[in-house]
């Protein structure tokens, strides 16, 4: 049975949840604990007319009690509406990354002839729920998140819809959740071997939330690179918890200004590395500097800005795939990363 056959059946592909994680309550479990027949509880749940008031009573008791919700993507397909509806939960539409994403997801969605649906939740857990919770109520068939540092155990009562999340583990689900990430621990050891090559021995570390996984596993890179060459990291030359590049540029101006500054620096994302380049543009100073994630006009600059580069696309159709191909059991895709030298990540130690 296809995907979309299985839908028509009226119900959605396996979850992905932990083993043992309680089904979903369907209409034949309603109507078993209403005592009623199926068609009834059809009747009462697509809001026909003519169910006689104490029929319908009991069928509402019964979906409380159960916690039943209707399959709206079923009820679509049903009535002919055949294109499947994806929602794209993202932290800022702003930032390129994101946009990038999106139009990534929408482009790979097409091919299967589903709608894409998103939402931003602006660094607001709370926000984030809220449009989990809007885009569940709405029934969509499935969710890809990009979700925040926040815990995301909540979402467990919601295993009946599949979920994938991208570019980073949920906290409270990291045993239990599909997830497309890229090779950050990879990442951040080749960015940092990279300038450690040229010379560098005081290479400070610029991320932004270390309850990521991904930004964590970065700087696990970076650590793991400086132990490797025999060298012991300085806590004076790793800055946490910068989000804006007017932050990272305060960030850089304080680090060139320490009695034995670094010779070079690594972002660990692109909002840091344009924070650098700000920060550049007023001061004397020459550091190397490569940047996790690519960005516009990166190869522009003079000199052009070292990346860490990876395939958003790659990213995207990985996480599409593993929506309509669900697996009760749940499944880590890594995506690799590349490093482009441009210039900025092989100027030599001033």
């Amino acid at each position: 049975m296809t995907a979309r056959e299985s839908r028509l059946e009226g119900e959605r592909p396996p979850p992905v949840a932990a083993p043992g994680a309680p089904k979903k309550p369907t209409m034949a479990d309603v109507a078993r604990h209403a005592g009623v027949s199926l068609k009834t509880v059809s009747r009462v749940v697509n809001q026909e007319p003519h169910v006689r008031a104490p029929l319908q009573a009991r069928v509402q008791a019964a979906i409380s009690a159960l916690g039943y919700r209707r399959n709206e993507a079923a009820a679509r397909l049903a009535r002919g509406a055949t294109m499947l509806t994806l929602g794209l939960v993202m932290e800022n539409i702003s930032n390129e990354f994101y946009a990038r994403l999106a139009a990534a997801v929408e482009a790979a969605s097409a091919q299967h002839e589903a709608l894409v649906v998103f939402g931003s939740y602006e660094e607001s857990p709370d926000k984030e729920r809220m449009l989990i919770e809007s885009m569940y109520a709405r029934g969509v068939d499935s969710l890809i998140v990009v979700p925040s540092a926040a815990d995301h155990s909540w979402l467990a009562e919601h295993a009946s819809l599949t979920t994938v999340f991208v570019d980073r583990v949920p906290l409270g689900l990291e045993s239990m959740a599909d997830a497309v990430l890229l090779d950050d621990v990879r990442g951040g050891r080749a960015a940092t071997e990279h300038l450690l090559a040229r010379g560098h021995r005081r290479i400070a570390l610029i991320s932004d939330d270390d309850g990521l996984s991904s930004v964590h596993d970065r700087a696990s890179g970076y650590r793991t690179a400086l132990r490797s060459a025999g060298l012991a990291l300085d806590e004076s030359l790793v800055v946490r918890g910068v989000f804006d590049p007017g932050q990272v540029a305060y960030e850089v101006g304080r680090l060139l200004d320490l009695p034995d500054p670094p010779t070079a620096l690594f972002a660990t994302n692109n909002r840091a590395a344009i924070g650098i380049l700000h920060a550049l543009r007023a001061r004397p100073e020459r550091p190397a500097y490569v940047g996790f994630d690519d960005f516009a006009l990166a190869d522009v600059f003079n000199p052009g800005v070292t990346v860490v580069r990876y395939d958003v696309t790659s990213l995207a159709g990985s996480a599409v795939d593993l929506l309509l191909n669900p697996s009760p059991e749940p499944r880590r895709v890594k995506v690799p990363v590349e490093l482009v030298a441009r210039g900025s990540g092989e100027l030599p130690p001033g």
